[in-house]
């Protein structure tokens, strides 16, 4: 599949708040829509409405530290778009975030739902912080100060916060209780990937890592791919990567060459994945494990592999190293792993690359089941959610699949296409008010 020769990038009308220079990756997601825009028809009208956030809020977050001092963090919550629901995404803790990284994130939050046809908006939240500096009563207190600031536009029905980088179920408990001490009344449903015993669901855990396995099994199908003996990379050994290598191992996939914030390692043999997991449990990370060899980080991005999946953080794969990328196939764990130069260089080499708003929405697909669960009061069995969570998963890729092949595009463009079609027909149907 090839992509349509790319016009000149426009220029984008910006918010006053962002440099023009430099965009980080709100600039990625404005050069997905425009190369979306000349498949959507007349609904391109519209477009414009996917390039604004709808509401971005800066907080100031300050706390008491263990030591007697205060100290302050920036915290941002961004609403992207909320025409077909109630804005949905993560919260992320970790030093580098910036407000074009929220914005990008949350607009990919809205295509992600919509692919996989969720009835939510999309939105992000995040915290300048390294956690790792924090107590665990420094990080309580930050995570309920920054609930109570951010609490003016989250609620069940406006915008439901969700674990992301760096953060977890106990993280989403103190946001759930702080909000519902401020509400006056148990609210389980204001965030999702809460612990089970607090309302959340079965499954959740490892819905991501189940999706990327499930849309991965499914291109391996459609393209004759074996998945038994296949050799894979992960990029990123936590839930994601940690459960997408567990799943292709049993079904018979070997991985050979893990890399996380520690190191890189690698067994040509293929790696003892339960083994690694409980490692990676033990110590924090890949680095030392007994099963396999150390490796630059940098001779990740060459090892030989039929599947590679970036299972960490946004911009892994550049111009710098997609050419030496020996996969037939990169799934996306991470939300936007792949800069769009990379996009085209694998593109070229024809590496079939199943993109993040498709690939890992799994996980948000499990926060919907949960929310549902939360609203009802009535639970289902693991074995429920996570046939019902195949099902969606297989249905949304099948439908772009079909979308790629008909316009002869890569899946990431046919994913926009479904989706950017999706909100801006709500969006037209709603109208303007006033």
């Amino acid at each position: 599949m090839s992509n349509t020769p790319n016009p000149p990038l426009p220029t984008h009308a910006l918010p006053s708040y962002l440099d023009p220079n430099h965009l980080g990756p709100w600039g990625v997601y404005l050069q997905q829509i425009d190369r979306v825009t000349p498949y959507l028809g007349s609904l391109a009208r519209w477009v414009e409405t996917l390039k604004r956030p709808k509401r971005a809020l800066i907080v100031d977050v300050p706390i008491e530290l263990d030591n007697g001092t205060i100290a302050h963090f920036e915290g941002y919550r961004v609403q992207h778009n909320v025409s077909r629901g109630p804005g949905k995404g993560g919260v992320r803790f970790h030093q580098d975030v910036t407000l074009s990284e929220v914005m990008a994130l949350s607009a990919w939050m809205s295509i992600k739902n919509a692919a996989v046809n969720v009835p939510y908006g999309g939105a992000k939240g995040g915290i300048r912080v390294d956690p790792k500096t924090l107590s665990k009563a420094e990080l309580e207190r930050l995570t309920r100060r920054y609930t109570s600031e951010i609490g003016i536009i989250i609620g069940p029905s406006k915008d439901i916060p969700a674990p992301d980088v760096n953060t977890n179920a106990q993280v989403m408990a103190w946001m759930m209780d702080t909000y519902s001490m401020n509400v006056g009344t148990t609210a389980t449903g204001v965030v999702t990937g809460k612990p089970v015993d607090l309302g959340g669901s079965l499954g959740r855990v490892e819905a991501t890592g189940r999706g990327v396995f499930t849309v991965g099994v499914e291109a391996a199908r459609l393209t004759g791919m074996g998945i038994e003996g296949a050799r894979v990379a992960v990029q990123g050994f936590g839930n994601v990567g940690g459960t997408a290598g567990k799943l292709f191992a049993e079904a018979g996939a070997k991985v050979v060459a893990v890399q996380d914030h520690t190191g890189s390692i690698h067994n040509d043999k293929g790696l003892d994945v339960p083994a690694l997991l409980a490692h990676v449990q033990q110590t924090g990370g890949v680095c030392g494990f007994a099963g396999a060899e150390p490796m630059a980080n940098d001779a990740f991005w060459g090892v030989a592999c039929d599947i590679l999946i970036p299972a960490a953080l946004e911009s892994q794969i550049t111009k710098d190293n997609a050419g030496r990328i020996q996969a037939k196939m990169v799934i996306e764990g991470a939300n936007g792993p792949t800069t769009p130069e990379a996009d085209d260089i694998l593109n070229d080499k024809g590496v079939l690359v199943l993109p993040d708003v498709i690939s890992n929405a799994g996980g948000v697909t499990v926060s919907y089941f949960e929310w549902v669960q939360d609203f009802s009061s009535f639970f289902w069995t693991e074995d429920e959610i996570n046939a019902r969570l195949v099902r969606i998963m297989k249905e949304a890729f099948a439908g772009v699949w079909q979308v790629a092949q008909e316009n002869k595009v890569t899946l990431r463009t046919a994913t926009f296409i479904v989706a950017c079609k999706r909100i801006l027909h709500a969006r037209e149907m709603r109208g303007l008010y006033p």
